[in-house]
């Protein structure tokens, strides 16, 4: 099995429940899982911290990343920047841990330009209603960005194919055991495991010589 952490992308529908799902992975698996933090734009909504959540940035320090390539990957989504800071996931992959990003379909398709291997994962609600109500529930935003948000919706589910995976979030326990399940599979792929096996046939290739290992 692979020695490096795998690149994980989380993107879903606007009130899919992804923050959710993830902060439940991590409190569940802490010594697996590592969160990307975002850079964004967009201001703080109520509870959120910096550098908890996202690291909120004005645009022009936002476009500043930009220039100086410090950013795996960013996307302009509802007027405002959304961005995945280059350093802390490089240093946490390098650490064995996998890497969560919860980005949208435009930065997903950039990570797996530049990271092949990366996983993507959809979230989505059992339903449209659903996704329409968990957007009115917030109380954080009006019915403009509500309507632009469900816009956006249509667009994105007509290019979520590209992702390796479907999640649909009805029950946050068995949605978080699925996500966990998927990716611990994963790392077992023969494809990540050349390595041992190469380990094993060459001791094997002794053993048979009569060598003593």
């Amino acid at each position: 099995m692979r020695d490096t952490g795998f690149l994980v992308v989380l993107s879903g529908f606007s009130g899919s429940g992804k923050g959710t799902i993830l902060k439940e992975l991590m409190s569940r698996y802490p010594d697996e899982y590592a969160l990307s933090v975002s850079a964004t734009t967009r201001k703080p909504r109520p509870g959120e911290q910096e550098g908890r959540e996202y690291f909120f940035k004005t645009a022009e320090a936002f476009e500043q990343m930009i220039a100086d390539n410090e950013l795996l990957e960013y996307a302009r989504y509802v007027d405002h920047y959304y961005g995945t800071p280059r350093t802390c996931v490089e240093e946490q992959l390098a650490g064995s841990k996998n890497v969560m990003l919860e980005i949208e379909i435009q930065g997903a398709l950039q990570i797996r330009e530049r990271f092949p291997e990366t996983l993507l994962l959809f979230v989505t609600p059992p339903s449209a209603g659903v996704l329409r109500d968990r957007l009115a529930g917030r109380g954080t935003e009006s019915p403009e960005v509500i309507r632009s948000r469900l816009e956006r919706a249509i667009g994105e589910a007509d290019g979520c194919e590209v992702y390796d995976y479907l999640i649909i979030n009805d029950d946050l326990e068995e949605c978080v055991e699925e996500i966990h399940h998927i990716i611990r599979s994963e790392r077992c792929r023969m494809q990540h495991s050349l390595r041992e096996i190469e380990t094993i046939k060459n001791d094997l290739k002794r053993y048979v010589k009569g060598e003593q290992i």
